[in-house]
């Protein structure tokens, strides 16, 4: 009950009459659950705490090793989910050409028709590198052609350094298995992931370089 003075400031803001909330049946049945629960003992340990070797998870995809051949590389590209890229991307884009090249082409990253297609450089890009090729009297299947990361970033940004990292044992696998006498690097992120070095592309192209050991 309301004293009083309770009661004449309820008044002052405008309250008329002060009734005591009855629950209602619904509420006082989830009172009475609550309160039931809160009586029970502890609830007992699941198997899987006292057990937990049956229930351990999958080894994460970033510690399984990389296949050094080509019939395991190309399908563990495509099921990769090393990074959240494989999240966003319409397809993987591993790369394509002659497997044996002597000529090597590393690009950045897949763009929106590579992405469609799956195949890397094959927008107006690719129509360059083509019409390159063809200037130096080779054709696009003679090369072996694929990029820093193989998913499509977000509207063409430039691939992260941990989306590049994620995706570099898939790279030297490939450059290992294709054992290329020259690697052509295409964009200041492919060569500066490739050499390990940041210095601008203007003064990269100025010389020659040998790929780091990475092994």
């Amino acid at each position: 009950m309301l004293t009083s003075r309770q009661q004449a400031c309820l008044r002052g803001i405008g309250i008329r009459q002060w009734k005591e909330r009855v629950p209602a049946s619904s509420d006082m049945e989830e009172a009475e659950t609550i309160q039931a629960a809160q009586e029970l003992p502890p609830k007992a340990e699941p198997v899987a705490a006292a057990a937990p070797e049956l229930f351990e998870a999958p080894a994460n995809d970033t510690e399984q090793p990389v296949p050094d051949n080509w019939e395991q590389l190309i399908p563990a590209i495509t099921a990769c989910q090393r990074c959240e890229l494989a999240e966003k991307c319409t397809q993987k884009v591993p790369g394509v050409g002659n497997q044996q090249a002597d000529l090597m082409i590393i690009g950045e990253g897949p763009g929106m028709e590579e992405d469609r297609r799956g195949e890397p450089f094959v927008g107006r890009s690719g129509q360059l590198l083509d019409k390159m090729l063809a200037a130096i009297g080779l054709q696009r299947d003679q090369v072996y052609i694929t990029n820093i990361v193989k998913c499509r970033p977000p509207d063409n940004r430039d691939p992260k350094p941990a989306e590049a990292q994620a995706c570099r044992g898939y790279l030297q696998a490939q450059i290992d298995l294709v054992a290329p006498k020259v690697i052509l690097s295409v964009g200041r992120i492919s060569a500066q992931n490739l050499l390990g070095l940041q210095q601008p592309v203007g003064k990269l192209i100025q010389q020659q370089h040998v790929l780091p050991d990475t092994s």
